[in-house]
């Protein structure tokens, strides 16, 4: 652990500290102050060697590191991207069809591939990969629980499903066709929101109070999925969750030597924390290999009525003989989308959280790739981008839309390479991943239990997500845990309660039905509601409800960062030579030369005086 003033790396009023390359805490300058700091800044040159970034974010290091380094990237996002999915075939009556299961992993590889060339090449221009987002699977999991939707019984039972039935085919097509139009209409006003600039106006109402419940419901509805995969067999969920725990909390501060070569050393060991990389890949590939070998020698029922038999890894042995070597995703794969008003308006409460969510993002990997913090017009394209990312992965039919990876932010922290080259590096690989079928088969594959097992983390660890935005408020406030406290009650209780009485908000109108009981069956979105009204209407100060702490975390500027017409100007001279018109400064989405105006200032002169009043 390491501490790193402003002469070391550039923060202004800050000391910016890096918990395990994966954890980083800000520190005010008023800590300089305290006993201790002084010896602490004498240490910086020394710090500043061990801690300062290989790779900016406009250096392009050589071609082997990038491929490596994007192959790196690729596997830390790996879990998360696969998870969504085998979570949605469930819904989708999939249950029982693998093979159908691997071509929606490899399509969501190959549109993850796309949106992330378009969002570091165009958009926010960070190294940022972009993925599947859980903000949109508790509303899409809302729709198709919808009478309409809901999956014959037999389809559940092995027995009774034919894959390439005509029946089957239409079955579960036409509920991707309705996910597909209900993603691809509310996509187009994440895009609005991000090329009109309206982001920044809806931020100044948005803070962690909001923020918060509405994160944390991602996760906690999803409980009743995790427990009935990982109830297929406790004893290997449970072994599944030790080894992800086990590596990514015990171990991850162990160096594993690993052979290596450079012109200098030549053949040498060099240490890896493995364990800290890919917690979540280990624990899956050791608890897959060990169902494997229960497998072969039958110590795993036969009998697929008996507990315990989906823990086989031959229970979907043939998916990897089905599937082609190589199949191109297209965009209308499963038919033309079907549009349904309840579908859209559920969809959109899981784009807002996206877009909040991806700020944050921008800012966290601005720093730790050695950027300056973004600028608005940055910020703007990268919320439109990951608009047109959503309105992508609806064509080509995913089943879900795309945001920033968080998890791959941390990975910049770990690995101190900041370029996007390498992230760059990582999105062909996406695509090829996604072309080459075989790939999505071998992660169809993976046993029910061991899926249970990394959920039980992967869920658990999102909802900490959303709480941990409340490090920014006053929960000494009985006002703040007054509105935290009724708004994740409420978005669990209230969805929980309309499932178990529809008839009781039938108004007649079956369209007006369907957004009730979608939205009113999100929890995220009742949450988020309850937060967003109730921390905009009861009285509270700024310091109080944590905006002035929000922003002074995400306003400080940097020193000796790259130019930020380097980072953030769009590519191949189009921000130099066709954005220079007079008129253009008022495109939000376009680079302009930076000026401070009189609403920042004042942000900026409340900040200070937070700062001098807290310090």
């Amino acid at each position: 652990m390491s501490e790193i003033g402003k002469t070391c790396n550039g923060f202004e009023h800050t000391m910016f500290k890096i918990e395990d390359g994966n954890h980083y805490h800000i520190m005010s300058s008023y800590d300089t102050k305290l006993p201790g700091a002084v010896k602490k800044q004498k240490e910086c040159a020394i710090d500043n060697d061990r801690n300062k970034l290989a790779y900016t974010v406009t250096d392009v290091p050589p071609w082997y590191l990038c491929i490596f380094l994007g192959i790196q990237h690729y596997l830390t996002a790996l879990g998360g991207i696969v998870a969504i999915p085998l979570i949605l075939s469930k819904e989708l009556c999939l249950t029982h069809d693998p093979l159908t299961q691997s071509h929606l992993i490899s399509t969501i590889f190959f549109v993850s591939g796309i949106c992330t060339l378009l969002q570091v090449v165009f958009g926010v221009r960070l190294p940022i990969l972009q993925g599947g987002t859980f903000a949109f699977l508790t509303p899409t999991l809302a729709m198709l629980s919808l009478p309409k939707w809901q999956c014959p019984d037999w389809t559940q039972n092995a027995s009774m499903v034919n894959a390439s039935s005509p029946v089957f085919v239409e079955l579960w097509q036409s509920r991707i066709r309705e996910v597909q139009g209900a993603i691809m209409v509310a996509s187009c006003f994440q895009i609005f929101v991000g090329f009109s600039g309206l982001i920044g106006f809806l931020m100044r109402f948005i803070g962690p109070l909001t923020i918060a419940p509405t994160i944390t419901l991602i996760g906690l509805p999803l409980f009743e999925s995790a427990g009935r995969d990982a109830g297929s067999h406790w004893g290997i969920s449970a072994m599944t969750t030790f080894f992800i725990v086990l590596f990514s909390q015990y171990l991850r501060n162990v160096p594993l030597p690993i052979p290596s070569y450079s012109r200098n050393k030549k053949c040498h060991f060099s240490k890896i924390y493995l364990f800290q990389i890919f917690p979540v890949l280990l624990g899956i590939a050791i608890s897959w290999l060990i169902c494997f070998i229960l497998t072969v020698t039958n110590a795993l029922p036969s009998n697929p009525e008996t507990y315990g038999y989906f823990a086989r890894t031959d229970v979907k042995g043939d998916v990897l003989s089905q599937a082609p070597w190589f199949r191109f995703p297209y965009p209308g794969q499963w038919g033309l989308p079907t549009i349904s008003l309840a579908g859209v308006f559920g969809i959109l409460a899981g784009v807002i959280s996206s877009m909040v969510e991806s700020v944050g993002d921008y800012h966290a990997c601005a720093r730790l790739s050695g950027a300056p913090p973004p600028p608005k017009h940055a910020i703007n394209r990268g919320i439109g981008i990951e608009g047109i990312g959503c309105l992508l992965a609806g064509a080509w039919g995913t089943g879900n839309g795309t945001t920033s990876y968080s998890e791959n932010v941390g990975a910049l922290g770990i690995t101190r390479v900041g370029s996007r080259a390498v992230i760059i590096s990582g999105g062909i690989l996406m695509l090829l991943m996604g072309i080459f079928s075989k790939i999505g088969a071998v992660f169809a594959t993976i046993p029910t239990p061991v899926i249970g097992g990394m959920f039980l983390v992967m869920f658990g660890v999102i909802a900490a997500v959303g709480i941990s935005n409340l490090q920014f408020a006053d929960m000494n406030s009985s006002r703040n845990i007054f509105i935290v406290g009724f708004s994740i009650f409420s978005g669990l209780t209230i969805p929980n309660w309309v499932n178990n009485n529809t008839e009781l908000l039938q108004t007649g109108i079956i369209q007006l039905d369907q957004v009730i009981l979608v939205l009113l069956t999100t929890g995220m979105f009742v949450g988020g509601f309850f937060g967003f009204f109730l921390d905009n209407t009861i009285p509270g100060t700024k310091e109080e409800r944590g905006i002035y702490a929000w922003k002074e975390v995400h306003g400080e500027m940097s020193d000796d960062c790259p130019d930020i017409g380097d980072v953030y100007d769009l590519p191949f001279g189009i921000g130099t030579r066709f954005c220079t018109a007079s008129w253009l400064k008022y495109i939000p989405f376009c680079p302009k030369p930076v000026k401070q105006t009189s609403v920042d200032a004042q942000e900026i002169g409340e900040v200070d005086k937070y700062k001098e009043t807290v310090h």
